[in-house]
């Protein structure tokens, strides 16, 4: 096998490595002042419902690549636990409007200091690297998202 093939495999391993590293950040808890703490998982879909006024179920499985359905489930857990209301779209029957409660917006909070101290790090970290080089990495990850949303549709 050839350096660049090596330096290939390499990188692929490490990239493996960070993507295993970040699910299990996913699923580590944030706090919640006066309720005790979210996943991760549901913290983004609360940034989301807070970040986009009017947004439903569609549009959140949209943004986050996933089904309507494995969204709808998301939200209805974020409804139980009082994050999250829904109301009835007035364009559609079918459709709801997401908002976030005033413990949604606390979590919303929260989710903002727990993550703004992890894009502070990696601005920092990445501020170092010329435009060029962020741009080559910005290029690879798409390829590798490509590659993967290839995998995930069965597609070849």
């Amino acid at each position: 096998m050839n350096d660049t093939n090596e330096f290939i495999l390499t990188t692929i391993r490490q990239f493996v490595r960070v993507a295993r590293k970040y699910a299990d950040a996913e699923n580590l808890p944030i706090p919640v002042e006066g309720h005790g703490e979210i996943s991760t998982r549901e913290a983004h879909i609360i940034e989301a419902v807070g970040d986009t006024p009017e947004i439903n179920v569609t549009a959140l499985a949209k943004r986050f690549g996933v089904t309507k359905s494995a969204a709808s489930q998301m939200v209805s857990r974020l409804v139980q636990k009082g994050f999250v209301d829904k109301s009835p779209a007035p364009h559609s029957n079918k459709e709801f409007i997401l908002t976030l409660t005033e413990l949604g917006w606390r979590g919303f909070a929260a989710h903002e200091r727990f993550h703004g101290q992890d894009l502070a790090r990696l601005k920092s970290r990445l501020g170092a690297f010329s435009l060029s080089q962020v741009a080559t990495l910005s290029v690879l990850l798409e390829a590798i998202d490509d590659v993967i949303d290839k995998r995930l549709k069965g597609s070849d």
